[in-house]
């Protein structure tokens, strides 16, 4: 049994949702989001709570029940109060800064990189060695901050490089004489 997919979906005051067949729409003060739910699982709306429930006892349906309600969950908290992500860049020279529709990164390379800003996707730096990824969709946020910092992620021996805010880098000694 899933223990995250018995759970109903609360909707709160100001967002509505709409169950159309396997299409959710939810719909608040940020924006609008919808997910189509798999045909293993079914999906109920009663009195603001949307319900999920899978359709069979199939070990796919199973691993699709969480996920889905999950996902359904994720939809509502971004319509209300939408998603954060900080990354932190480490490093002599190196700097990020905004400019028009686009994130002008310095990171050591020979040439500056520019990565333009997706839609529904609000990027700040607040210092030029912070910068904040906000938008509705918790996916797209945290693949607009992994694409940033695949330019070039932390180096385990100075720790060097762009990292979210709060992780670890392991740290190797360096070279012994």
């Amino acid at each position: 049994m899933s223990r995250i997919g018995k759970k109903p979906v609360a909707v709160p005051a100001g967002v509505t949702a709409k169950v159309d067949g396997q299409k959710v729409s939810v719909k608040g003060a940020k924006g609008e989001l919808f997910f189509v739910v798999p045909d293993d699982v079914s999906v109920v709306l009663n009195d603001n709570e949307i319900k999920v429930d899978p359709r069979n006892e199939t070990k796919r349906a199973r691993a699709l029940w969480g996920t889905s309600r999950a996902q359904i969950n994720n939809l509502v908290v971004g319509v209300t109060s939408g998603f954060e992500k900080k990354l932190e860049i480490t490093g002599v020279g190196y700097k990020a800064a905004v400019a028009g529709k686009n994130l002008q990164l310095s990171l050591g390379y020979s040439h500056d990189i520019s990565y333009p800003i997706p839609a529904g996707i609000a990027i700040v730096t607040p210092k030029p060695t912070e910068i904040t990824i906000t938008g509705i969709d918790k996916r797209q946020v945290g693949q607009v901050a992994a694409e940033i910092r695949d330019y070039r992620g932390p180096e385990p021996y100075k720790g060097k490089g762009v990292k979210y805010a709060g992780e670890f880098i392991f740290r190797k000694e360096g070279k012994k004489k």
